[in-house]
């Protein structure tokens, strides 16, 4: 099989390296930066560059690019790749799920919505890991109707990646757990780290500071397009945070123990409840 990948930062670039220590398939990479394809390249991620002519022939072309960045990609590329299935790898799936659709009829090739429930704190190329989507799931979200053959052959495909589990879902439920699950924690952390006590933390911190604050170093320029792109979910699930928040604050400020003991109690039981 033949996969390209279009975009070689840590998801693509996971993605080649992970095919490659993995399978037999050949690998075609695309990114922008001369760069990255130089090392892709010698570090024998990629077995040649992707281009116009040869998108047709792929089998599988695979898009990690912010979502701008891949609609239009799309829109300028949609015609060399009829009768090829594309996959994209972007965190949101609404919009994105419904512009390449159309693109997609418009010019003969299959199209899968997906998206790799995997991922760091730092990006690019040189961060990309084979063992990146170990134990993962991989939720695809393709359109009614999509031939049983091909969602086959996909499961196959990202399994061979280290996936764990294929979770299948539809765009509009995506968006509204993504929202929670992943965007709202980047929020949480991006504003957690603006206390002036951060500059004060060292000898100070353990795992629970570790864990609150790794993804506020994230890509400014990316989550802002995932944010408001998803800024329906994302914002109710931010004001229902900050509604919960609220009781906290006061019964701090009363003094209030007993209060404060059943709301943390709540919050255990919960997360008891949910499991996992």
């Amino acid at each position: 099989m033949t996969i390209g990948i279009v975009g070689l930062g840590l998801i693509g670039g996971s993605f080649a390296k992970s095919f490659k220590a993995n399978t037999d398939h050949r690998i075609l990479g695309l990114d922008t930066d001369i760069d990255v394809m130089t090392m892709a390249a010698l570090s024998g991620a990629v077995d040649g560059a992707l281009t116009a002519e040869t998108l047709g022939g792929c089998d599988v072309v695979l898009a990690a690019l912010p979502p701008a960045a891949l609609l239009d990609w799309a829109e300028i590329n949609g015609r060399y790749l009829t009768g090829t299935i594309v996959v994209d790898l972007c965190g949101v799936k609404r919009e994105i799920c419904r512009r390449i659709s159309a693109c997609a009829g418009e010019n003969g090739f299959v199209y899968v919505g997906g998206h790799p429930m995997a991922g760091k704190e730092v990006g690019g190329f040189s961060n990309a890991s084979a063992a990146l989507f170990s134990g993962a799931t991989m939720i695809l979200t393709p359109e009614a109707g999509t031939d049983i053959g091909t969602l086959d052959r996909l499961k196959q495909l990202f399994t061979a990646a280290g996936f764990d589990s294929i979770l299948f879902s539809d765009p509009e439920s995506h968006d509204r757990i993504i929202a929670y699950t992943s965007a709202l924690p980047h929020v949480i952390s991006s504003a957690f780290v603006k206390s002036p006590a951060m500059l004060r933390r060292k000898g100070f911190t353990a795992g629970s500071f570790r864990d609150i604050t790794r993804v506020a170093q994230l890509d400014e320029n990316l989550w802002t397009e995932l944010f408001l792109m998803n800024s329906d979910n994302l914002a109710d699930e931010l004001a229902l945070l900050i509604e919960n928040l609220t009781p906290y604050l006061d019964a701090l400020r009363r003094g209030d123990a007993e209060k404060l003991r059943g709301l943390l109690r709540e919050g255990r039981e919960c997360r008891a409840a949910a499991g996992g």
